[in-house]
């Protein structure tokens, strides 16, 4: 018995010993970054930036793999089973948590099974209204809406998608009543916006700008809690007169689990330095990102954060996933 407890402790050991030493002859053979949604979304270009630079730096190539379905539980999950080893890699958005916040029943646990390696960028989303409605600011909105309890519709890309949730977060906050419209997907809401089919909506800021510059649409407030790069003289929502509203898409990278700390360090240290290079910051912030570049523990709070406040929401206003 003596003996073989000597040979497991020293077979924990050698591997405690071996993972530095990996680190240090990573990477050795190409990286795949898994993006659990279908090419071309901000997402996936972000993705393509990164890998594009990670390669450039480390002579290996690092390729993109989408494999969008199941609301991006399909990727999640080769990432979660994948070799722990850092050669398998995902970048995720803020779907990642409220997949576990929906209580949906997923084949990985969303905490337990990946390692975070950096939260990339904030992706605020901008309140737009139809020009037709009486408002030219969040607290005019408010004060309409509490004259109109359910009147006003909303247009959203679906049932507790990125911008439905924020919507029920904006009326939690304010008291107040908007009737949701869900489509599939934010680019027919916004024509449908567009033509006065509906009075509001949120949306993502480079597709909503060109309407915004003809007066087509009117922006408010942006979501998030600090001013967008891309927008510096549009208030937030918080100023604009709900406090404490916060709301932000963003852009993630994670491991599986287990994957050695030394090899975590060194994606977050190439990574952060990657999106603050002016070239990358500079296309961010025309797709209406704001870079971050956070460390792990970060972001690792920032998910844990983020589950419990959308577990919150989704109970609280009685949310389902289509």
């Amino acid at each position: 018995m003596n003996a073989l407890l000597l040979r497991g402790l020293a077979a924990a050991l050698a591997m405690t010993a071996l993972a530095p030493a990996a680190a240090l002859d990573y990477p050795a053979r190409p990286i795949r970054i898994v993006v659990p949604v279908a090419a071309g979304g901000g997402n996936d270009i972000a993705a393509r930036l990164i890998a594009q630079k990670l390669t450039a730096a480390w002579g290996e190539q690092v390729v993109v793999d989408n494999r969008p379905g199941a609301a991006t539980a399909i990727g999640s999950e080769i990432v979660a089973h994948a070799s722990p080893d850092g050669y398998t890699i995902m970048l995720v958005s803020v779907s990642f948590a409220v997949n576990a916040a929906l209580g949906r029943k997923l084949p990985y646990d969303s905490l337990k099974d990946f390692a975070p390696v950096t939260q990339v960028a904030r992706v605020p989303l901008i309140l737009l209204v139809h020009p037709s409605l009486p408002v030219k600011s969040v607290a005019e909105l408010i004060a309409l809406a509490k004259t109109k309890p359910g009147q006003l519709n909303y247009a959203s890309a679906g049932n507790a998608s990125s911008t439905h949730l924020p919507m029920e977060l904006l009326m939690s906050l304010a008291y107040v009543s908007f009737n949701h419209v869900p489509y599939k997907g934010t680019a027919p809401g916004l024509n449908d916006l567009l033509a006065g089919q509906v009075q509001l909506m949120f949306d993502a800021i480079p597709p909503a700008l060109p309407h915004m510059q003809t007066g087509r649409v009117r922006a408010l407030a942006i979501t998030s809690a600090q001013r967008s790069a891309a927008l510096p003289d549009m208030p937030t929502i918080a100023e604009a007169g709900v406090p404490g509203y916060a709301y932000d898409s963003w852009f993630a990278i994670f491991a599986p689990a287990r994957t050695p700390a030394a090899i975590i360090d060194k994606l977050n240290r190439e990574i952060v330095r990657i999106v603050h290079e002016p070239d990358i910051r500079d296309r961010f912030v025309q797709m209406g990102v704001d870079p971050l570049g956070t460390t792990s523990a970060q972001l690792g709070a920032h998910v844990r954060s983020e589950i419990a406040r959308w577990t919150k929401v989704v109970r609280e206003r009685n949310i389902h996933a289509e």
